[in-house]
């Protein structure tokens, strides 16, 4: 893997100074190659002048992924994609989909068959799964938020000396809460909550009832519990979701103790409106009580004068006792605390001042009460946090795993035997496998018959044959089962197919000739599919160099099938075996009828007839006698 990084600055758009950049990014040669090791494209991917594509091409070049070397057309490289395109359908993680986009045609016989064994384990397992709530979960699950720091400017670490004061500098908790020391603080009611971080304790710090003391030894966690919690309370709803699907899979997890652990951080905090809410709605209450209360009063004479001395009745005063004891319970029992912010009087008043005391003191204790649940919780998530983080990559792995198993249940996928030649039973191409009422095809390409002209029916699935021996050929290369029941695949150096027409005049001829000779004279083993190789002027010599062409192949260790209209001429100077695809006719409604799969040692009839049969059906008049006349000459 070391010897490719060399090869990475002959990327294209790849120069220097971007190929430092990113050695810079990851610190160094060693931290880059683990991340590309790892399939870390978005990392790779997050640099800036780097896209996703070209972090795709980096990771290849390092894991030396040898796809340029095995897929030597624009259509190979096309079907290939096509491949890879149908398997992203089922990838819902940005991981997966890097993945997939990885997946290389290799040679290695053990690493095709361990593949190939493993994606048809992960079939098995599709089969058995709730594929669509599993879906609708993975597609949840994004990459972790790495948190920044929160600054809380309401709450502050007291220190005692210039070196605890580096210390928590160099341990950036400064970005956390600001740091102050004894001479800076003139009223420790200033801020809502102090962190007192000390080593002697010498600090006179009154009856305050904000202060959490914390040893200078103490790990930051204990100093700044957000350190830690910030990380799985960020990735909240990721996490849940991982463990409903863990909990689907029948995984084990430690998830579930992390979620109960911020849950339980959560049910503990304190909510100053609570109060608020609490006393407005007491009051309320209490002057409709008193109003009620009042109508069954009856005051004497000298309990009126006892009012305009601005004493209370004592009937008025029991029942103003009454309802404010009331009150104070209702306030308790919405709060958990037992205070009386009341002013006696109708209707009631709120003692405001009273009230923000009472807040002011409870948040104190509050806070030193979460303070103190924090520390706990950090110290418990930090030692699950590696066991979280292999989870999450373990579910992002799944995702992958799922994609793969997904593909071959939906596209009903086989294992493919490596061995000599090309054969297949109840083949299928990929772009029909989902369809009902396909017909399969049975097809062979094997030695002595290494070389072969396909003939047939224009429409009748010649070039669709060839697509489908490229996808099983590319298929299993990839440690992919392929689509056909059975099929045995020999592995080759090289696959080639040309799918444009080829009109042979002296230009295009010449092109030819500068194509494909060269692909003839390499001794790598190569599958060469080459579609519609026809020719319009001087037919006899471009037979000659075909049926030379076709020779050197035959003669070699590698495949080819060749489709084309000429085998008859061919055949004059090159003895190779000819296969047909032959239209039997029209069906009721002027269809053409052909069996699709080739008939081994057989030249198939074309179908010019019976197109002129069917467009003689399908006319009237003049144009219907014009094609009567013509289909007499076919007699």
């Amino acid at each position: 893997m070391r010897d490719n990084i060399r090869d990475i600055r002959k990327i294209r758009g790849l120069g220097d100074r971007l190929f430092n950049k990113i050695m810079n990014h990851f610190g160094g040669e060693e931290e880059f190659l683990l991340a590309a090791k790892n399939y870390e494209v978005d990392r790779i991917a997050s640099i800036e002048g780097v896209s996703q594509r070209k972090a795709i091409e980096i990771v290849n070049v390092v894991l030396g992924n040898p796809s340029k070397e095995f897929l030597k057309t624009d259509t190979c490289f096309e079907i290939y994609q096509d491949i890879q395109n149908k398997i992203l359908q089922f990838a819902s993680t940005q991981y997966c989909k890097n993945r997939i986009l990885l997946l290389n045609p290799g040679n290695d016989s053990g690493m095709i068959k361990r593949s190939v064994d493993f994606v048809m384990e992960m079939k098995n397992m599709v089969e058995k799964l709730p594929v669509n709530e599993i879906k609708s979960l993975l597609k949840k699950i994004n990459p972790v938020t790495i948190p920044k720091p929160k600054y809380n400017p309401s709450h502050a670490i007291l220190i005692e000396n210039r070196d605890d004061y580096n210390l928590l500098m160099d341990l950036g908790l400064n970005s956390y809460l600001p740091i102050i020391s004894g001479e800076e603080i003139s009223n420790l009611d200033d801020f809502e909550f102090i962190i007192y971080l000390y080593s002697e304790g010498l600090m006179d710090l009154g009856e305050a009832a904000n202060i959490a003391m914390v040893n200078n030894s103490s790990q930051d966690y204990e100093i700044v519990p957000e350190i830690v919690i910030s990380f799985f309370s960020e990735n909240y709803s990721i996490l849940s979701n991982i463990f409903k699907l863990k909990k689907i899979l029948g995984r084990d997890s430690n998830i579930k103790y992390v979620l109960d652990i911020l849950d339980s951080l959560e049910s503990g905090k304190f909510h100053e409106n609570v109060f608020d809410s609490a006393v407005a709605e007491a009051k309320n209450k209490a002057d409709e009580k008193l109003k009620e209360a009042i109508k069954n009063v009856d005051i004497k004479g000298e309990e009126i004068l006892d009012l305009l001395n601005e004493d209370m009745p004592g009937k008025i005063q029991s029942i103003f006792d009454e309802v404010i004891k009331c009150a104070r319970e209702d306030i308790k029992e919405k709060t958990g605390y037992s205070f009386d912010p009341f002013i006696q009087k109708y209707p009631i008043e709120v003692d405001e001042s009273e009230l923000e005391r009472v807040k002011k003191q409870e948040i104190a204790k509050q806070n030193v009460a979460a303070f103190e649940d924090k520390v706990k919780a950090a110290s418990q998530l930090s030692d699950l946090k590696q066991s979280v983080e292999e989870e999450i990559r373990e579910i992002f792995q799944f995702d992958y795993e799922f994609a793969l198993g997904c593909f071959a249940y939906y596209y009903d996928l086989n294992p493919p035997e490596i061995g000599h030649g090309f054969s297949f039973k109840e083949g299928i191409h990929l772009n029909l496998a989902r369809e009902k009422n396909i017909q399969r095809i049975d097809y062979n390409l094997q030695s002595p018959d290494n070389v072969v002209l396909l003939t047939g029916a224009n429409s009748g699935g010649k070039t669709t044959l060839l697509e489908n021996l490229a996808q099983i050929c590319i298929m299993t290369h990839m440690g992919l089962p392929v689509c056909a029941r059975e099929a045995r695949v020999q592995l080759m150096d090289e696959i080639y197919f040309f799918s444009k027409k080829r009109a042979m005049d002296a230009g295009a001829f010449e092109s030819f000739l500068n194509t494909f000779m060269p692909i003839v004279t390499r001794e790598n083993q190569k599958l060469i599919l080459l579609d519609e190789l026809e020719a319009i002027t001087e037919l006899e010599a471009a037979v000659k160099i075909i049926a030379s062409f076709l020779d050197y192949i035959s003669d070699s260790d590698s495949y080819a099938i060749i489709v084309t209209h000429m085998a008859r001429e061919i055949l004059k100077y090159s003895d190779v075996r000819v296969d047909g695809i032959e239209a039997k006719g029209l069906d009721s409604e002027y269809n053409l009828i052909v069996d699709r799969t080739p008939r081994i040692d057989y030249f198939a009839k074309s179908t010019p007839e019976l197109i002129l049969r069917r467009m003689y059906e399908r006319s009237d008049g003049k144009l219907k006698y014009i094609y009567g006349e013509m289909l007499e000459k076919f007699n």
